[in-house]
C-alpha cells in the first residue's frame, strides 16, 4: 500500500468516527476528526505525484473516500436537523454515475466536470461550516444561510448529474 493510499484509508475510517462524534454532540471531536480528513485529502495526492505512485485506482480510491466521507458525515448533519436528507441521497448517486461515465471501473481515470468538482469541494465546506459553527458555539452564522446553501447544493448536484446524463446521451448517441 502506497502512502497516499495509506492516508486516505485513514480519511475512510475517520468517516464513521466524525459522524458518531456529530449525532453524540462531540464537536471538538468532529472538528478534530473533519480537520485531519481535509488534510489527508489534500496531502495523499500531493504524495502520489511527489513519489510517482499516481493511478487510476488510487484516484478513484481517493474520490470514493471522499464521497463516503461527505456522505456519511452529511447523514449524520442530517440526523439532527441540519441538512436535508435529499442531499445525503444524491452525493452517493452522483458519484455513481460520475464513476460509471467516466468508465473508472474498467482502469480509466475519472472525468471531472467543473460543477462536479465545486460540487465535491462544496460538500466538505457546508459539513465544515455546520461543525466547526458548532464547535464554537457561532450563534452569529444564521441557519438560514446554511439551509440556502444546502438546497443549493441539491440544485447543483442535480445540475450536475442532468448535465452528464445529456453529455453521455450526445456521446452515445
Amino acid at each position: 500500500m502506497t502512502w497516499a493510499n495509506f492516508l486516505t484509508f485513514l480519511r475512510l475510517v475517520a468517516a464513521p468516527l466524525c459522524a458518531f462524534s456529530v449525532i453524540g454532540g462531540h464537536w471538538y471531536g468532529a472538528c478534530a476528526l473533519f480537520f485531519f480528513a481535509v488534510a489527508t485529502d489534500m496531502l495523499d495526492g500531493v504524495l502520489a505525484r511527489r513519489f510517482d505512485q499516481a493511478s487510476a485506482f488510487g484516484g478513484l480510491f481517493d474520490h470514493a473516500t471522499d464521497a463516503v466521507f461527505v456522505t456519511v458525515t452529511l447523514a449524520s448533519l442530517a440526523l439532527i436537523g441540519w441538512v436535508p436528507w435529499l442531499l445525503v441521497v444524491l452525493i452517493p448517486s452522483a458519484f455513481v454515475q460520475y464513476t460509471l461515465d467516466s468508465q473508472a471501473l474498467a482502469g480509466q481515470t475519472l472525468r471531472t466536470t467543473r460543477i462536479g468538482k465545486s460540487n465535491g469541494v462544496l460538500y466538505f465546506v457546508l459539513a465544515g461550516t455546520i461543525i466547526v459553527r458548532q464547535t464554537i458555539d457561532a450563534e452569529w452564522l444564521p441557519t438560514i444561510l446554511i439551509t440556502v446553501f444546502a438546497w443549493f447544493l441539491v440544485a447543483s448536484t442535480l445540475a450536475s448529474m442532468f448535465d452528464r446524463l445529456i453529455t453521455w446521451r450526445r456521446t452515445t448517441s
